[in-house]
């Protein structure tokens, strides 16, 4: 069964090359093990999500540019996260400020190809279906 994120979860990014945290601000007023509990729209750059590190993804246009003045040689470069979209599924049947939960099985989509996923929930108790 799914846990319910909260904050200090751990994330993982396809393209990043270190795990970040996650911030969860106390602004939805749900607590989960004495943290504040997330929600899909938990996913604010810079706020929410903070950087994996170096990037390397070629989409992203600072690594593509590192590499072609690397003559090809892939160059990662500092991740700056940029994610649009909620986080996916969400726990429908499960809502914090009416929105769905965040669970430890959503994935965050990064713009410049990253799939963005949740490695350790930051709590261990709470479960969510």
């Amino acid at each position: 069964m799914p846990q319910q994120v909260c904050m200090g979860a751990m994330m993982t990014c396809s393209f990043g090359m270190a795990p970040s945290s996650l911030i969860v601000l106390p602004l939805n007023r749900v607590m989960t093990n004495k943290m504040p509990a997330a929600n899909i729209m938990d996913n604010v750059p810079m706020l929410n999500i903070l950087p994996f590190g170096a990037c390397n993804s070629l989409s992203n246009p600072t690594v593509a540019s590192a590499t072609s003045a690397a003559m090809g040689v892939l160059t990662p470069m500092p991740c700056i996260p940029v994610t649009v979209a909620p986080w996916t599924p969400g726990t429908s049947d499960v809502m914090i400020a009416n929105m769905p939960s965040l669970n430890n099985t959503c994935t965050l989509n990064c713009m410049w190809g990253g799939i963005i996923s949740i490695s350790q929930a930051g709590q261990v108790t709470v479960q969510v279906s």
